[in-house]
């Protein structure tokens, strides 16, 4: 926090919005619920002063505060460290797995890279455990500067406190884009009122002021408090009554009246202050040990302490984060490497190399091969504690530190790998085009088009990626074979999700070009047999390729059952993305499905995968909306849009589209699936425009408009998108039946014929064989919709059961048999009623009616009135799961678990966790026949 000058009231003139939102902030805090408030405004326009009148506010809590500082952002999880360094005597309350994770990420221990779910749940568990006995203020100061990790981390926390006593208030200068941060509570700090601004700098210039330079200096400020309070300090601006504005931002010329106190000091004091700026951590011996390295003695504190630029104590505060960068950027870069090269002598090199290694690269005046090697070791160490961001950066430091030209390019190339991985696109750019101004050998330049392909497929999953991962593959072959074919699963990946909007190579010329490219090596690893079993599917087609499919996917599956390694994750997740998402479907293999959707939220559960885990969770909840648990198909939609919002990641709507369209919320699933469209045509991703019209298709035969269904299903089908293809083709069969159009219905029925048979699951040959019916008649249209009923009714697929009851149904109705049809719409009627699907609901209670049944009431389940996370908490409390579990199963605090619980029991009118056993049945168990 900054520190306080005179009347700490006086940056705080014409704050009343500002301080009225901070009580509030507050007072939720002390009545038991977390409150979250990000500051957002320029810099000097009074987020760190209200920031500290919080703190002077907070009577009665716990205060922890951090500031994040431009230069330490390559550090990992400094600022999240220095936060959370008073809470570290609850470290031992922590669950095993998460104490772990935070002391090896804070370099207290030794271990495998912590992943960064586990280090923000333990982090959320310190935070819940520091409120026991008072509530916890945690302020954090520019965090546009906090290092990734550390930000990440506090972004995941804020947004998974709920009923804990703690008040986070973050201040982030406006850069007018996304962030980390986005999506929270925030309130824009705005330029104080003309009246207030001329008070304020009326309070900062004691001698009278020329009315005509008063003016300009307010109206040049735009109500900038801090340019009030400190541009009239610069008197050479003011001589002879004219103001010289020079066009110049206003921070800019904050910074240089800070420069300007600084450059009036002594010179033993102006080099001492520069080196505080040049130490973001404030340790006071450490920077008098860097100190008397330079000769410098305690007197030379005192000018700089008077000058009010900063205070020296047991720690070292600059009254202002712009003093900092003021004093550091307008210092030559000798007398900067000077203070580096302090400070790294200062600097403990076994207790803390990482920052020794940073101060000796700033120290260097050009390219130094013991600095590199330096930072080498310390990107190694960075990854060890799981600050991948930081990795990349010393990585970077480390390729620009050397001064060999081919060790360049290696380093340069680990670098851009490194900054992928870590979501860095323009430094990973950077650091491929350092690499490829270098002399490359022929393995280099494949690995950096590689590296290029790979930066386009993480930005956008189509458009030019197929192209370019396929020419990186070709450039491999003849260097790298295993490596090649990995790129080559990836483009296929590509292509795939490029679907019908891709403009380069498709899936059929990645397919033939796999087939072509070097062979598998003996025996086979996991992606040889993806890669071989996909080309085949693609190539051969779905009946040919059918069994080379199952092959791969058994291999997965037995791969997640295992526990793969390090090494093996990585393809687990690509195998994931790339072949069980679309090709489980594709075979109507719910068992693989199953076992893959639950194996892989499990696995990166288990991991804390960042960018995985929100995907495996849709995977999971598409799976749910086929098994009919609407509820925990939305639970678990909430549950990933939550971690992608925590992450900065795009939320996943695809299984929103689906839930959507069955639960038949007309406007909201048309919205949703405009919005889709429009996304997904902009990144040229053509899979999931096909899902999009799918999704319409289902929405449309659900609420009895074949015409629309029709359109939908047929724009669906146009082209081949593994997974939902044969589901889109059974879509068209029904809509051109009801239509009246049997020609589009007979065409479209042979190629799903073909594929279900191959397929040879309960599920496909239910489908195919309803299909049929609604082509057939008489006495063959019958035996098929039993023959449908009756392998539906061994699967999973309990929605699409429902569908053949309800389709026979009508049939037999149609004949005036009305006693069989409700034998059929009334199990149907039921089975739609209850999970929510409310278009089939109504085309079965029509039904019904038309036979003369009286149709009852629809009768909401226990859960209705549940939210989705309290009917997920509710399932998993009543499967016996304790509050820690649920906690970690679900990235909150076992205290908002009982807060949650706590609403449960109240709502379902249950006094305890065992009479949840009464009122939520429990699921059907798989493979269960339904009469």
């Amino acid at each position: 926090m900054g520190v306080p000058v005179g009347d700490p009231q006086v940056g705080l003139r014409g704050r009343g919005r500002e301080l009225a939102a901070l009580e509030r902030v507050l007072a939720r805090a002390r009545s038991g619920c977390s409150a979250v408030l990000v500051l957002r405004g320029e810099a000097g326009i009074g987020k760190t002063a209200l920031l500290d009148h919080t703190q002077r506010r907070a009577a009665g809590f716990r205060v922890a505060g951090v500031a994040g500082v431009e230069s330490e952002m390559e550090l990992p999880f400094a600022s999240l460290h220095q936060l959370c360094g008073p809470m570290l005597d609850r470290l031992r309350d922590l669950p095993g797995p998460q104490r772990e994770a935070l002391s090896v990420a804070f370099g207290l221990q030794e271990g495998q890279a912590p992943n960064r779910f586990l280090v923000g749940l333990a982090v959320l568990g310190l935070l819940a455990g520091a409120t026991e006995d008072q509530p916890l203020a945690c302020l954090v100061d520019d965090a546009q500067w906090l290092d990734d990790g550390s930000l990440q981390v506090l972004a995941f926390a804020a947004r998974r406190l709920m009923a804990e006593s703690v008040a986070l208030v973050f201040a982030l200068r406006d850069s007018g884009g996304a962030h980390a941060l986005s999506g929270l509570p925030e309130l824009t700090v705005e330029g104080l009122s003309e009246t207030d601004a001329r008070a304020l700098l009326a309070s900062a210039v004691r001698a009278p002021l020329d009315p005509l330079v008063r003016d300009r200096i307010v109206a040049e400020a735009r109500g900038n408090p801090m340019a009030l309070l400190h541009l009239p300090q610069a008197p050479a601006e003011l001589a002879g009554g004219f103001w010289l504005p020079g066009g110049r931002p206003v921070v800019s010329r904050i910074e240089d009246a800070f420069h300007q106190q600084f450059r009036s000091l002594p010179q033993d004091s102006q080099r001492l202050v520069l080196t505080a700026a040049a130490e973001p951590t404030g340790d006071a011996s450490l920077l008098w040990r860097a100190a008397g390295a330079q000769g410098i003695t305690v007197d030379a504190a005192a000018p700089a302490e008077a000058s009010v630029l900063v205070e020296f104590g047991t720690r070292i505060r600059f009254h202002h984060p712009l003093v900092r960068s003021a004093v550091y950027r307008g210092t030559s870069a000798p007398d900067r490497r000077a203070a580096h090269r302090a400070l790294a002598e200062a600097t403990d090199p076994d207790l803390d190399p990482d920052r020794r290694a940073w101060h000796r690269a700033h120290a260097a005046g050009g390219p130094d091969e013991s600095v590199a090697v330096g930072l080498e070791h310390s990107a190694d160490r960075a990854r060890g504690r799981g600050g991948s961001a930081a990795e990349a950066a010393f990585l970077q430091g480390a390729a620009e530190s050397t001064p060999d030209p081919a060790r360049r390019v290696t380093r340069a190339l680990a670098a851009a790998e490194a900054h992928i991985d870590a979501g860095g696109a323009d430094r990973a750019r950077t650091m491929l085009a350092t690499a490829e101004a270098g002399p490359l050998d022929d393995p280099q330049r494949a690995r950096l088009e590689r590296l290029r392909a790979r930066l386009v497929f993480s930005q956008v999953r189509g458009g030019d990626a197929p192209r370019l991962l396929l020419e990186a593959a070709h450039r491999l072959a003849p260097v790298d074979a295993a490596l090649a074919r990995d790129t080559l699963l990836e483009a296929l990946g590509a292509a795939i999700f490029a679907g019908r909007l891709g403009g380069g190579p498709g899936q059929r010329e990645v397919a033939e070009a796999a087939r072509a490219g070097p062979p598998p090596p003996t025996p086979p690893r996991m992606v040889d047999v993806l890669l071989d079993g996909m080309a085949s599917r693609i190539i051969d087609g779905h009946a040919a390729g059918a069994e080379a499919l199952r092959r791969a996917l058994h291999l997965v599956r037995q791969e997640q059952r295992s526990g793969a390694s390090d090494t093996d994750k990585r393809w687990l997740w690509l195998a994931f993305r790339v072949a069980p998402e679309p090709l489980a479907p594709d075979l109507w293999d719910d068992d693989a499905w199953q076992d893959l959707a639950t194996g892989a939220v499990g696995l990166a559960r288990e991991a804390g995968a960042l960018g995985v885990l929100p995907m495996a969770l849709t995977y999971q909840a598409c799976f749910d909306v086929h098994t009919g648990e609407f509820d925990t198909a939305a639970a678990l939609i909430d549950e990933a849009t939550a971690i992608s919002e925590a992450t900065g990641g795009a939320p996943m709507m695809y299984t929103s589209l689906l839930l959507g369209a069955w639960r038949a919320q007309e406007s909201q699933a048309l919205e949703l699936i405009g919005t889709t469209v429009q996304e997904v045509v902009a990144r040229g991703e053509g899979r999931s425009l096909g899902l999009a019209e799918y999704a319409t298709a289902l929405l449309n035969n659900g609420l009895g408009r074949y015409d629309a269904a029709l359109a939908a299903a047929t724009r669906a089908s146009t082209y081949e998108d593994l997974g939902f293809f044969g589901w889109a083709l059974a879509e068209l069969v029904e809509a051109a039946v009801r239509g009246g159009q049997p020609e589009a219905a007979a065409s479209a029925l042979n190629t799903l014929t073909e594929r279900t048979r191959a397929s040879g699951t309960e599920w496909a040959l239910g489908v195919g064989a309803c299909s049929r019916a609604l082509l057939s008649d008489g006495k063959a249209a019958e035996a098929l919709y039993r023959e449908a009923i009756e392998h539906l009714g061994c699967c999973r697929v309990a929605v699409q059961l429902a569908r053949a009851r309800l389709l026979y149904g009508e049939w037999l109705r149609r004949r005036n048999r009305r006693q069989e049809s409700r034998g059929q719409l009334g199990p149907a009627y039921e089975v739609f009623s209850r999970i929510g699907a409310d278009g089939f609901a109504e085309r079965a209670r029509r039904e019904l009616l038309a036979t003369g049944e009286t149709v009852r009431k629809r009768t909401l389940g226990a859960v209705a009135g549940l939210t989705s996370q309290e009917a997920q908490i509710a399932r998993l409390a009543r499967d016996g799961n304790t509050n820690p579990e649920i906690a970690a199963q679900l990235f909150i605090s076992p205290r908002t678990v009982e807060w949650h619980l706590g609403n449960v029991f109240t709502k379902l009118g249950v006094s305890s966790r065992r009479h949840l056993r009464t009122v939520l049945s429990p699921s059907q168990p798989p493979g269960t026949r339904v009469p």
